[in-house]
């Protein structure tokens, strides 16, 4: 009997957990793993804020998947699309070219992808931080505007390009805001004159931040905020934006040069182009993540629509959270050896162990099996539970050691040179031809002095 092919997509919580089940459980040679993912790492995707300041390295939150799996063939690209006839994913590789491979059992797990909503100007000028790239280059990006703003005498572009605004006041949009306020705060002592420029807005639809906090700690995070100078405006949200300004739907207008969007997440595309059932765009999958009617393929993590026992009702499904992602794929790994060998899966059930938020510097708010917790109890608290969540013995060493040098020498305010020049090709062309002859530098010069 030929050995079985499992073909996992994505390798985020879900993806790399499943993976890591199926090398421990399958002996080897019994089974093909084969995992197609565009990364050869894992994104450690709570911790992406504290990249964007510079508290962390990024190389300290990705994963490294050689490290973790050892019997897995990684197809470096992104699946496009799946043939559920002839059970094949078809993978757009890094190098453009096209792979197809077959399977005998699958696991979707693509995550997510930015959510946007058809704001004029948004596509264009917002920014995101939900990959590793975007927050390298939103750090740079701020710092570039408080360089840009201390370089000009002119008022109005200093408040165009000190103020900042973030769009979302769940998990990510608040500890974006608050992990970059410190970041202009640190860079205040470089660029004294900018302090009563500069400007961090909050702003959410919804009526308060995050609210699987709870009313209270919610509230405590709304004032922690507010204290360290982040204006937050509630059931509120963005109407247009442009190169220059942000109107809000309370029909403010804001000068900004930078709106970061952190609106919640969409399932992958890659969803609807499976053809297969979905429930508000998600994978719909049943209680032992497996999709009906096509028992081969299972779904997990931010795409897939797993329902929730633990709420005791029908309808109810489970948050797109990496706690739920992380503790999925192992069940359905577990599902996809039993299938194999003709058992009935198990289904998932989980019991939320609490949400955590680090606001950077000495604030953080945590709600851990229900207690309420702030301060540096919750602050010691959160970052326990990140190292113990990161998957890897180098990363939590990287991650504290940024952490400790930190605390001991302050942070680093100067850019990487990420908006200088395209690095696309050995020589900048577009660069080199920006310099003038001789003459076009003095005709410059003389408008420029009224001569």
């Amino acid at each position: 009997m030929a050995r079985p092919r499992i073909v996992v997509v994505g390798a985020g919580f879900a993806g790399l957990n499943a993976l890591r089940r199926l090398e421990q459980r399958i002996p080897e040679g019994r089974a093909e793993l084969v995992l197609v993912a565009p990364n050869d790492y894992m994104l450690y995707q709570p911790l992406l804020p504290q990249v964007a300041s510079g508290l962390l390295t990024p190389q300290s939150i990705a994963v490294s998947l050689h490290r973790k799996l050892r019997r897995t063939r990684i197809v470096p690209g992104a699946a496009i699309g799946v043939d559920t006839g002839r059970r094949t994913v078809v993978v757009l590789k890094i190098s453009g070219e096209y792979a197809y491979e077959r399977y005998d059992r699958l696991i979707l797990a693509p995550g997510s992808v930015t959510r946007t909503f058809d704001i004029p100007g948004l596509i264009e000028h917002g920014r995101g931080n939900k990959n590793l790239a975007e927050a390298v280059y939103l750090r740079d990006h701020v710092l570039a505007q408080l360089e840009l703003a201390n370089a000009s005498e002119d008022p109005a572009e200093r408040d165009e390009r000190c103020t900042f605004v973030v769009v979302g006041g769940g998990y990510t949009g608040v500890e974006t805001a608050a992990s970059l306020e410190l970041l202009c705060e640190e860079a205040c002592a470089l660029y004294p004159d900018l302090r009563r420029h500069i400007q961090w807005h909050l702003v959410d639809i919804a009526p308060r931040l995050m609210p699987e906090l709870g009313e209270h700690l919610g509230r405590r995070a709304l004032d922690l905020l507010r204290r360290r100078g982040v204006q937050v405006a509630l059931e509120v949200s963005v109407r247009e934006v442009t190169q220059d300004k942000v109107t809000l739907t309370d029909d403010r207008l804001l000068p900004c040069r930078t709106l970061i969007w952190t609106a919640g997440t969409a399932p992958s595309p890659l969803i609807a182009a499976t053809g297969l059932p979905t429930e508000r765009g998600k994978l719909l999958v049943g209680a032992d993540l497996a999709v009906p009617g096509h028992p081969e393929i299972f779904g997990v993590g931010d795409s897939a629509a797993v329902p929730d026992l633990s709420k005791g009702e029908e309808g109810a499904f489970c948050p797109p959270t990496a706690q739920n992602a992380s503790r999925q794929g192992p069940v359905a790994a577990d599902n996809v050896i039993a299938s194999l060998l003709g058992r009935p899966g198990r289904p998932y059930r989980h019991r939320d162990l609490g949400l955590l938020v680090d606001l950077s510097g000495r604030d953080a708010v945590a709600r851990p099996l229900g207690v309420e917790l702030t301060g540096s109890s919750a602050l010691a608290l959160t970052r326990a539970y990140h190292l113990y969540s990161l998957p890897s013995g180098p990363a939590r060493m990287r991650v504290a050691a940024n952490w400790g040098i930190r605390a001991l020498l302050g942070g680093e305010v100067s850019r990487l040179g990420f908006l200088n020049r395209s690095i696309e090709a050995l020589v900048d062309l577009e660069a080199y031809s920006r310099y003038l002859a001789p003459e076009q530098a003095r005709e410059k010069a003389a408008l420029a002095v009224g001569e």
